[in-house]
């Protein structure tokens, strides 16, 4: 019985909160509100300048160094494990990966900003 009333408090709630975001907002309608929103600045030109392509690879690259450095974390607490040394040898291959890995973006010349 305690499950399925914090169940039907938890979706009620959450409902509740939901409908409220969705309607709340509808009540107080104005131009400021309406237009397009742009750091207190009015709106200059076109909102659809070109992209650099270049920023893209190099927030991507970041996200995927940065992903694997973070299966690196939990290392300490691993290596109080029994098999010590499959763990440090599986992340001495993930650090491995990583330090080829950025050695070829480096070659590559993809950690350069200007094209």
């Amino acid at each position: 019985m305690n499950m399925m009333l914090s169940l039907f408090t938890n979706v009620s709630l959450a409902s509740l909160l939901i409908l409220i975001a969705f309607w709340l907002p509808q009540l107080n309608i104005y131009a400021e509100k309406l237009g397009p929103y742009e750091c207190g600045f009015d709106p200059l030109g076109s909102a659809r300048l070109p992209f650099s392509m270049k920023f893209f690879l190099v927030a991507i690259t970041f996200l995927l160094f940065d992903l694997e450095i973070a299966l690196l974390l939990p290392l300490p607490w691993a290596s109080q494990s029994i098999n010590l040394k499959t763990t440090l040898t599986m992340a001495l291959a993930l650090v491995c990966l990583l330090a080829v890995s950025l050695a070829y973006e480096w070659t590559e010349k993809g950690l350069e900003w200007n094209e």
